[in-house]
């Protein structure tokens, strides 16, 4: 869901509620907030918190909320989780931690960060496995994280190839990957279905179109 400015940079929030609203009315099954094509790296944490507020009470429970939190700081994830979980979140959302191209953590520093936020929201956690991030995680490596984090068990993969990774990682984590999603504005949804998504987070613009395909394909009508 995209955050809505206003012309002096200035978060337009009557704005932010008409787009909830128009979302909810074309059916959508749930909304994610604060993620990359939100536009999260314009906002302070003030903002950040304003949103958070807002679009939880504006949904006011007619569908599930996902709330991303990526950071580099363990620490402020784990107070975005927070933050997110009393608020009422469904999920939170997060990237591995990274900041910029030369600075990321080993695989054992981005299992800990996992485990520390999951720990902290006490809810089910997405990653968000996008090339944005400059993080290349492996099959193995997104399997590790499933075994080792309880609450992580939904995947958005919007990598290149991300039909022959989704795959992958469905054969090789088996049960632990609950829910495999389809990302990057469903560019690739029917190759990315086919090979085993459950489901796709686009943005805002056509959720309408998205989601008819998204249950005809699961309830056999492929063609």
């Amino acid at each position: 869901c995209r955050v809505r400015f206003n012309d002096n940079g200035t978060l337009d929030l009557d704005g932010m509620k008409r787009v909830i609203d128009c979302m909810i009315d074309q059916g959508v099954d749930g909304i994610c907030i604060l993620a990359n094509f939100s536009e999260q790296f314009l906002l302070s944490d003030e903002e950040r918190e304003t949103l958070t507020r807002l679009c939880l009470q504006h949904v006011a429970g007619r569908v599930p909320v996902i709330v991303t939190v990526s950071h580099f700081a363990t620490q402020v994830v784990e107070q975005r989780a927070k933050l997110a979980a009393a608020l009422g979140a469904s999920m939170l959302m997060m990237m591995p931690p990274y900041h910029g191209t030369g600075l990321r953590a080993d695989e054992g520093s981005v299992v800990e960060h996992f485990q520390r936020a999951g720990k902290a929201g006490g809810i089910p956690v997405m990653l968000q496995d996008a090339p944005l991030s400059g993080v290349q995680l492996s099959v193995p490596q997104i399997v590790r994280l499933a075994r080792e984090v309880p609450q992580l068990r939904y995947f958005k993969i919007e990598t290149p190839q991300t039909a022959a990774k989704l795959r992958s990682l469905i054969a090789e984590g088996g049960d632990l990957i609950e829910g495999p999603f389809d990302g990057e504005e469903g560019i690739t949804l029917i190759a990315d279905l086919n090979a085993g998504a459950t489901g796709s987070m686009t943005s805002a613009m056509i959720p309408d179109l998205v989601r008819p395909v998204v249950i005809d394909h699961r309830e056999g009508r492929a063609d």
